[in-house]
Order: C-alpha cells, then structure tokens, then sequence
C-alpha cells in the first residue's frame, strides 16, 4: 500500500516538476534568441521528455541497471510516442474536425518527416547494437547517435533562427512582477527548482518501482516500460491535443517528434554506455513497435490529407498488441 502512494506521489511531483522546468527553459530559449521553432521541437521536447530521462540517470547512479529500470525507462519513451501518443493526435484531428473546419492533421512536412526519418534510423542501430552488445560496438554506437543528434538540432535551431516569429510562452512562474521578459536570474533559478522536483521525483519512482517488483515478483524492466511512460510522457504530450484543437499542428507534432530524436538519440546513447545494453524480448518487443509506429506517422505526415482513420487505429493496436506481447513474455 504505502509503495502505491509513493510511486503516485513520485508521479505528481514529476508532472509538476515537468511543468516548472519546461516553462524555465522555453524562456531560457527566447532569451538565447534560439527561435521559436527551436524553442518548441527542441528545448520544449528534451525538457517535456527530461522525467522519463531522468529515471534511467538515477537508476544507473544508484547502482540499479541490473534490474531492468534503466533499459525500461529508456526504450519505453519512443515505443509509447511512436504508437499511443501518435493516434491520440490523429484521433484529436478527428475529434475536432468541426472546429478546424474539416482540415486534417497538417504538420510542417519537411520538419516532421526529418525527425521521423531521424528515429527510423536511429532505432535500428539501437536494435542492432542490443541484439550484438559487443563493448566496441555500443561505444560506436553511442557516438553515432550523439553525432547524428548534434547535427539535427544545429539544422533545427539555424532554420528556427531563419524563419522567426511564434509566440511567447506563457508567463514565468518565478517572475511575480510578471514582468516581460524574465530575468535571467529568475529563469534559471526556476529552471534548478525543476530540475530538482525531477531529481527527487526519479530518484522515489526508481525505489517504489524495485519495492514494487520484489513485492510481486515481477520484472522491474516490464513495469518500468509499461507504467513510466503512461505516466510521465503522456499527460506532457496531452498538450498537443490543445495545440491541434487550436489548428497548431506543427507545435502539436513537433511536440512529440521532438521527444522521440531525443530519447531515440543521446538517451539511448546513455543506455549503450552506461548499462550493457541487452535487449531482452520485452524491449525488443517495444523497439520493434516503436519503429512500426514512426513508419506509420511518416506515411501518414507525406500524404495529403493527413492522418486516416486506419493508420489511427493501427497506431493504436501496436501501442496495445505491444503492451500485451510485453506482458506475455515477461
């Protein structure tokens, strides 16, 4: 019982955590003068994914990674992105159809389809080097990806700082004169205040999730891949329902692209380094998803009348058919 609301607890703080961080550092990029698409698909999807991130950071810290928690928290990211987050935004075009006057969902397609074709290489390396786990090969591997990621966000950041304009993000929590914009003080104090909520935030999910494994014999990898994603990356992603309801498709998407270069990328580049990177059939099943899932939100970002129903629900199914095969094999 008292593991439950903890691991509840740890949830709460992290969301709240999130929301204190992500706004410091939308202000951090405007003040830097990164531009407003780099402040959205860059800034604002690293720090919306940081919980999630941060989980593995400290189970590695803490001496856990044996236990699966790491490997869990890192694959399970883009495996709930790619498929469940993915059709929530088309079901939300749908939903909203009347609002939007019958548009579909129409992200910038270069911007979009760029970071897609980033994950759908990026993973099979990932999938690749787990399968192999030579220590030669995870190294190469790791400084690939972070290469690769290096040059993806200069590309995004240079065209941002081209194309201008967007608007500002909402006011900052630790500037009570409301004053625009911030100080610079003020911003990266609230940006250390965030950081510290996710701290404790990873470091209470990482002993409630081995607490709760032993207490139920179960593999701390398969609960950490299922449970940390629902419930530190989806009430984040939520937003993009917002933005589409708001005909924002490219702040919705890039929302969600965004995070997926980052945990595809640097934070499996972590994984490669930091653990010995195995992947059991549990993540392998959840890898393997997450590349179907970004096949399908690619086709569906190319074609001309956005999301179809049918992408939709396969979308969906491999979030499910993902979740039960997981907990199949367990």
């Amino acid at each position: 019982m008292l593991t439950g609301v903890l691991l509840a607890a740890s949830f709460a703080v992290m969301v709240i955590g999130a929301l204190v961080f992500t706004n410091a550092v939308e202000w951090a990029g405007v003040r830097l003068d990164l531009g407003h698409g780099a402040v959205g698909s860059v800034l604002a999807a690293v720090a919306t994914a940081m919980p999630e991130s941060l989980i593995p950071v400290v189970a590695i810290l803490q001496g856990r990674q044996a236990g699966g928690i790491a490997v869990g928290a890192i694959v399970g990211a883009p495996f709930l992105l790619a498929t469940l987050a993915m059709a929530v935004c088309g079901a939300a075009a749908l939903i909203y159809r009347a609002r939007r006057e019958g548009a579909p969902l129409r992200p910038d397609r270069r911007a979009t389809a760029r970071d897609l074709l980033v994950v759908l290489c990026a993973l099979p390396l990932a999938i690749a080097v787990g399968l192999l786990g030579t220590r030669p090969l995870r190294f190469t591997g790791a400084a690939v990806l972070l290469a690769a990621y290096a040059v993806v966000t200069w590309k995004t950041i240079a065209e941002a700082r081209q194309e201008g304009g967007g608007a500002e993000p909402a006011s900052l929590y630790f500037d009570t004169t409301k004053d625009d914009p911030p100080n610079t003080f003020q911003i990266l104090a609230q940006t250390l205040a965030g950081l510290g909520l996710l701290i404790g935030a990873a470091q209470l999910f990482v002993n409630s999730i081995e607490h709760l494994a032993h207490g139920l014999g179960a593999d701390a990898l398969t609960l950490t891949l299922v449970i940390a994603p629902l419930a530190t990356e989806l009430p984040e992603k939520l937003n993009s329902v917002v933005w589409i309801r708001q005909g924002k498709d490219t702040l919705a998407l890039g929302n969600i692209t965004g995070a997926m270069v980052f945990q595809s990328m640097p934070l499996v580049a972590f994984g490669m380094v930091f653990t010995d990177w195995r992947l059991t059939a549990p993540a392998l099943l959840a890898m393997l998803a997450a590349l179907g899932g970004t096949a399908l939100s690619l086709i569906a970002v190319l074609r001309a009348r956005g999301w179809p129903a049918p992408i939709i629900g396969c979308s969906a199914g491999l979030y499910i058919g993902g979740i039960t095969s997981i907990i199949a094999v367990s």
